[in-house]
């Protein structure tokens, strides 16, 4: 009786033990992936601390293009106010990269066309501004890269056979990562006369 009943025991603790490990997988991964989001929330944030700064030295050295010094202020605003939504969802992954894609790309522009300003490109302050945007550009792209390497391992193992049973018992659902806007392949046109 005592041999009967030890087998299914034996395959019981097996299976009990295989369902901890693997909800401790998961759970490292799913944290994981909150951890990169939080790093690129953190290097959104750092490009909306720099660009006041780069605004006001431009500001103050010449009276340009104050519609798209405005039109950036706002931007930053709207993108500042969408980062405190701390809740991750497919949702606000896409407004908060539309958002941020906005705003990056009105930077651009600013950056060109100060470019053509040569009082602004000697000035020490802008130069050390347009550096850090660059710089931040930079990290935010490695921060996204991460972040999707995350989301990719995490989805991953909660799609292969048998984890996917855990997960599914356990609520662990696939993640979405951050995918280019159509026609971010072609080149940004600029055009001075706007």
């Amino acid at each position: 009786m005592n041999k009967k009943l030890l087998i299914p025991l034996i395959i019981l603790a097996l299976l009990i033990l295989y369902f901890i490990v693997t909800y401790n997988s998961l759970v490292k991964k799913e944290e994981k992936v909150k951890q990169d989001w939080s790093e690129v929330q953190n290097t959104y944030q750092r490009r909306l601390d720099i660009i006041p700064n780069l605004v006001s030295v431009v500001k103050g050295v010449s009276e340009f293009e104050s519609s798209l010094l405005q039109k950036i202020a706002q931007l930053r605003n709207n993108t500042s106010a969408s980062l405190s939504q701390s809740e991750m969802s497919s949702e606000k992954y896409a407004k908060q990269k539309q958002l941020q894609d906005s705003l990056a790309a009105n930077v651009n522009r600013l950056i060109v066309l100060v470019e053509a300003y040569p009082e602004l490109q000697a000035t020490k302050s802008y130069l050390a501004l347009q550096t850090d945007l660059v710089g931040t550009e930079r990290r935010i792209k490695v921060a996204r890269k991460d972040f999707n390497e995350s989301v990719y391992n995490y989805n991953r193992t909660v799609k292969r056979f048998p984890t996917n049973l855990v997960a599914g018992i356990a609520g662990f659902k696939p993640r979405q990562g951050f995918e280019s806007v159509a026609g971010a392949e072609q080149a940004v046109e600029i055009n001075f006369n706007k």
